[in-house]
């Protein structure tokens, strides 16, 4: 099986059918990056992704994450089927919730024949959910994790399965501005148990999640000179990842960074 080529470096966003969304999408592409991971679903529906599609030319789309409590394997079977013949969408999924997330995932998989193996990509912050990646999907698309994860998602995954790694980027080289926007968002996540766990994992304290100090905010998002976040985003490749999906943050909810995207492709698509 053939895994997705997304290139090393592509965007996370939401998008929507909006002239402005339509607009981003055919900025993306023109300025070279090769995938955009949807993000802010379940919004956004099989409509919203064939807009997309035939907004750009050659950019891929990929869900990044469709929640499983909120569709049917019926529902993202017809989906796939509108939208396999573009070549352009691969299908993400995760969010499975409950008392066995696991098996909840495992279950849908079992009815979503229609979507080939080689066009599913599993969000996955743990061991067992990486292992169900490389068994059942193209790869995994974990978020919030630093190259140290990296590295041992790829020897989970084995060599011929994608990872692709989120990372929060602010265009800020000023410290206490860039981490302030970077805080703000990552704040969230320590409350989800998923996330918790991933984080303590990784090697991060329970006081870590709760006062969220500097040193966290750095390694889970890059910030700095074009260069320096290019290089923090190269180590999650060096690590043994195949993308990184550049996930802007700019402290203001609504326009698209398009700025930002510009400012970070010589860096990033040279």
């Amino acid at each position: 099986m053939a895994i997705p080529d997304f290139g090393p470096f592509g965007i996370t966003t939401g998008l929507t059918s909006t002239p402005h969304s339509l607009e981003a999408a055919a900025a993306a592409e023109d300025l070279g990056y090769p995938a955009i991971w949807l993000s802010g679903l379940p919004g956004v529906g099989p409509q919203t992704i064939t807009d997309l599609i035939e907004a750009t030319r050659t950019i891929n789309f990929i869900t990044g994450i469709l929640s499983v409590d909120h569709f049917t394997p019926e529902d993202l079977s017809t989906a796939y089927k509108q939208l396999e013949a573009s070549a352009r969408f691969t299908l993400g999924l995760g969010g499975a919730h409950g008392p066995n997330p696991l098996a909840t995932l495992n279950d849908f998989l079992d009815h979503l024949d229609a979507v080939p193996t080689d066009r599913r990509i599993l969000a996955a912050l743990g061991p067992r959910m990486l292992e169900l990646a490389r068994e059942r999907a193209a790869g995994a698309y974990p978020f919030l994790v630093t190259p140290a994860y990296s590295a041992e998602a790829r020897n989970v995954l084995g060599p011929d399965k994608l990872l692709a790694v989120s990372h929060l980027v602010v265009v800020e080289t000023d410290p206490d501005r860039a981490r302030a926007i970077a805080r703000d968002t990552i704040s969230f996540f320590p409350t989800l148990p998923s996330y918790a766990a991933s984080l303590k994992r990784q090697g991060f304290t329970g006081q870590d999640l709760t006062e969220l100090p500097d040193h966290l905010v750095d390694s889970l998002a890059a910030w700095g000179t074009p260069a320096d976040i290019a290089a923090k985003l190269r180590e999650h490749l060096d690590a043994g990842a195949d993308h990184v999906a550049v996930n802007v943050i700019t402290g203001v909810t609504g326009p698209q960074p398009i700025e930002q995207w510009r400012t970070l492709a010589p860096a990033l698509l040279a």
